[in-house]
């Protein structure tokens, strides 16, 4: 596997690695924060379907302990966006990530997902030789489709009259370019996606530079109508299988509801859940401080077992 590597070595950048790694498809970006780091690394898959890695840089915080590796899956962010439809597929993705860890020689790895990334991280384990993993952070899990979906119809009920009319109209419609339909999605989302009053600039860049095709082809037109490759995507029956420390984080009023991700962590023996309160699926950037002191609380008690 070949790669591109462009290094810096800057106190203040907290030694940061930069580059390319060809891929199945083409090639991607990474950037590796904490270079010279003595922990074990983490790796960090964001979700999506098409999204990309910027929503989730405060994770870098934990690079004062250990490498942090950022990726923009094919088709996302920063990385090779190959105009074809086969790439888009659940095994070329989890492929991908075996390509990183490779590349990258990272032996030991904690995994962190995210949303779809979860789904990732998920089936990486499951269906790869993957002993180096350490353990898996799962936030805001995406394991089940059908039970994604049954969550947000309760939600959508939940919502003002007005809003929840706007939103079943647009479904009914497929009017999702609508303004009427744009701002009751944005009623939901402050609700269930992030519920800060205003949202940093790196989830903004995350929404403005999502791959529209790669959402569609894959999950759907929208949150709720799952026409995509992943609509009977299921995992709920293999999640006993796993046999690594986990950590389920979700938040409070997550769209990964507490029920379903109680549901998820209960099926794995020995697995943790944080939940969030007042918070939702960004729960990493509403709680920042809560949700890294989790996570590197979990890290150390998973290297010192």
């Amino acid at each position: 596997m070949t790669k591109k590597v462009k290094v810096t070595h800057s106190k203040s950048q907290r030694n940061i690695q930069e580059g390319y790694i060809t891929v199945t498809g083409g090639e991607i970006w990474y950037k590796i924060v904490g270079k010279n780091k003595p922990g074990i690394p983490l790796l960090v898959i964001h979700g999506g379907p098409g999204a990309s890695h910027h929503y989730l840089e405060p994770i870098a915080n934990l690079a004062d302990e250990r490498p942090v590796i950022f990726y923009d899956q094919l088709g996302c962010g920063k990385s090779d966006n190959p105009n074809d439809t086969s790439l888009w597929s659940l095994a070329r993705f989890v492929n991908e990530i075996q390509q990183v860890i490779h590349t990258l020689d990272l032996g030991k790895v904690h995994i962190i997902g995210q949303s779809w990334g979860t789904s990732l991280a998920v089936e990486y384990v499951l269906t790869k030789q993957s002993q180096g993993v350490t353990s898996l952070i799962l936030s805001g899990p995406l394991l089940s489709a059908s039970r994604w979906i049954e969550d947000q119809k309760v939600y959508i009920e939940e919502l003002p009259e007005d809003v929840k009319k706007s939103i079943l109209q647009g479904e009914e419609s497929g009017k999702y370019d609508s303004d009427e339909y744009q701002n009751a999605m944005m009623v939901f989302y402050q609700k269930h996606v992030c519920r800060l009053d205003e949202w940093p600039e790196f989830l903004n860049t995350a929404f403005a530079k999502l791959n529209i095709s790669q959402y569609e082809y894959m999950w759907g037109p929208s949150e709720f109508t799952v026409t995509g490759t992943l609509k009977n995507y299921e995992r709920v029956d293999k999640l006993h299988e796993i046999n690594l420390p986990t950590l389920f984080t979700c938040g409070e009023y997550d769209e990964a509801t507490p029920v379903t991700t109680r549901y998820y962590q209960e099926k794995m023996p020995g697995s943790q859940l944080h939940i969030f309160k007042d918070a939702s699926h960004e729960h990493h950037i509403e709680k920042t401080e809560e949700y890294l002191n989790v996570v590197r609380k979990f890290l150390h008690s998973v290297e010192n077992d």
